[in-house]
């Protein structure tokens, strides 16, 4: 019978505490990264928290409904009114959703499946690097730009030969408003669209173009009947996604918007979204305790609607990825 040598035996002795001490090793780095995984929403949800609390004054002093419906923002007599601010904040959201959205859909269509590798090579850095410009960049070139062109050109136009439409006649000679806030967020958020919408675009197998072709199908037809209803939830999550780009912008709209606390009954009057009173109000503020606890209601009214919107685009995105 064979000797059996010693170091072998030692050698399988000492396996199993080498990959108990691996395991344990193990478990340890598994439980750091979920902490830090978990780390965003646990964020999320102490801001929340922390907004909740230090608004919770204001209602007290008047009730949900009366802030969310309320037409008057006079905080020195108690009157806090958002009602303004949210339709603000709604109209040029989606005054810049109608102006961004088909151009860049079409813009996404022809870079996905009509343009040469060469010129998509290009676009792309392009599209990157639009999307990483400051908005306070966006916000001048607003100023400088967008508000003389409304004032000068558009505004006249306007009032000379549609006075009969009551969402385009406005007394605001200055430029300043919701039609200038849209244009600039339009700009800042079509990057966003493009790229997603492209992403998606891209991702739809060839199998389903070569289909269609050798059926007898245009490029266009199908683009239309093969490709696009493959990736309407990815189309949705991203425009959602610019939405939320423009619910949060502050500084570009701030600069151009006007910040007026009104309800707009035109496009072209001035209006005050919700960031934009809050960066106005926030710092000098904080001494007048209602004034305070109002301006972080409207934070965190403000950050449950984008949080939900992006829950949203989220969902319809892995939904996507689970269906092609």
């Amino acid at each position: 019978m064979q000797e059996i040598n010693p170091l072998v035996v030692e050698r399988y002795n000492a396996k199993p505490r080498r990959i108990f001490g691996r395991s344990i090793l193990n478990k340890v780095t598994e439980k750091i990264l979920l902490l830090v995984s978990l780390f965003p929403i646990i964020l999320v949800l102490l801001i929340i928290i922390a907004l909740a609390y230090r608004s919770q004054p204001i209602l007290t002093h008047a009730s949900l409904w009366d802030l969310v419906t309320g037409k008057i923002w006079k905080p020195l007599q108690g009157n806090f009114g958002f009602l303004p601010f949210i339709l603000g904040t709604v109209m040029v959201t989606c005054l810049s959703l109608v102006l961004a959205v088909p151009p860049s859909l079409f813009a996404a269509i022809y870079l996905a499946e009509y343009s040469n590798a060469r010129l998509r090579a290009l676009m792309k850095p392009l599209l990157d690097l639009l999307a990483a410009i400051p908005s306070v960049v966006y916000g001048i070139w607003g100023v400088l730009a967008i508000v003389p062109l409304i004032q000068n050109h558009i505004l006249p136009f306007v009032n000379q030969y549609l006075p009969f439409i009551p969402l385009l006649s406005s007394h605001n000679p200055t430029g300043y408003g919701i039609f200038a806030g849209g244009v600039v967020l339009a700009v800042m958020i079509a990057p966003f669209i493009v790229n997603i919408t492209f992403e998606v675009m891209h991702s739809v197998p060839d199998c389903y173009r070569e289909a269609s072709l050798a059926m007898g199908s245009t490029r266009w037809q199908m683009v239309k009947s093969a490709v696009i209803p493959q990736v309407i939830p990815g189309i949705l999550a991203g425009i959602v996604l610019g939405a939320s780009r423009a619910l949060g912008e502050t500084m570009a709209v701030l600069m151009v918007v006007g910040n007026v606390a009104q309800i707009p009954k035109s496009i072209f009057d001035a209006a005050y979204p919700l960031p934009a009173l809050i960066a106005n109000n926030y710092g000098e503020m904080m001494s007048i305790p209602l004034y305070d606890a109002a301006l972080l209601g409207a934070a965190l009214m403000l950050l449950l609607i984008i949080l939900l919107f992006n829950i949203i685009s989220t969902t319809i995105l892995y939904r996507l990825k689970r269906r092609i």
